[in-house]
């Protein structure tokens, strides 16, 4: 994919790291939709960015998330990717952890993307892109993170049936399967205490990382064990 003139629907806009992929992405000319929840962050980031248009959604209503695609290729004349960057996270004992903790996981970090790439999957064409964010947890679960190791496992799995159903007609999907990043995320949990851990990585590598691995076709972003991201065409 040319992401110069590429129109990039980037969910999480808000964010730390959702900001600092729009930033790569529009230095490489793309053309953005902010999407996120709060509508005053989001003009504040639409700002930024030559006034670039925005939608919002409910990471809680699926619905919404389905009318952000659609929101946005109307206001774009269509779209060339979308790409998921939100989630929210949640720390204690497995045997500890309420239904409603697990449930909200679930929907945010489950539900809500799954529904962004059912919508784009009607709008998409060949050349086009869908990526989302998981994170090591998806492929090596950490005691203490049960559920919400479980929720981004899920989305893992979904992406990778996802991709050999709509690779042959030209989409690529790309998972974004980081370590532990220096965002703030885990100081924002929506239930417990993060435990202590070592400083994370520079999420602006890791952005530029994602816009090689959109350029490029590739399947897979991931970090090496000091940091280094690493983009693989292929999924193993």
């Amino acid at each position: 994919m040319n992401l110069d003139g590429a129109r990039v629907l980037v969910a999480g806009a808000t964010g730390v790291l959702g900001g600092a992929l729009t930033a790569e992405l529009r230095g490489k000319g793309a053309r953005p939709v902010l999407a996120g929840r709060d509508p005053a962050r989001l003009a504040a980031a639409a700002r930024a960015h030559e006034d670039a248009p925005t939608v919002t959604f409910d990471a809680y209503d699926p619905a919404s998330c389905a009318r952000a695609v659609h929101d946005s290729a109307t206001a774009l004349g269509g779209l060339d990717a979308v790409v998921t960057a939100f989630g929210t996270v949640a720390f204690g004992p497995a045997a500890e952890t309420g239904d409603e903790i697990a449930e909200h996981l679930a929907a945010v970090n489950l539900l809500a993307p799954t529904a962004f790439f059912r919508a784009a999957f009607t709008v998409l064409g060949p050349g086009s892109a869908v990526a989302a964010l998981t994170g090591v947890v998806a492929r090596r679960p950490q005691a203490g993170m049960a559920d919400y190791s479980a929720s981004k496992a899920a989305l893992s799995a979904w992406l990778d049936a996802a991709r050999r159903e709509v690779r042959a007609g030209g989409i690529r999907v790309l998972e974004i399967r980081p370590g532990h990043l220096d965002t703030g995320f885990a100081d924002r949990p929506v239930a417990g205490t993060a435990p202590p851990m070592p400083p994370g990585g520079e999420p602006r590598r890791v952005v530029a990382a994602v816009a090689d691995a959109l350029e490029s076709d590739a399947e897979l972003v991931l970090t090496d064990q000091d940091g280094t991201p690493v983009v693989e065409r292929r999924t193993r």
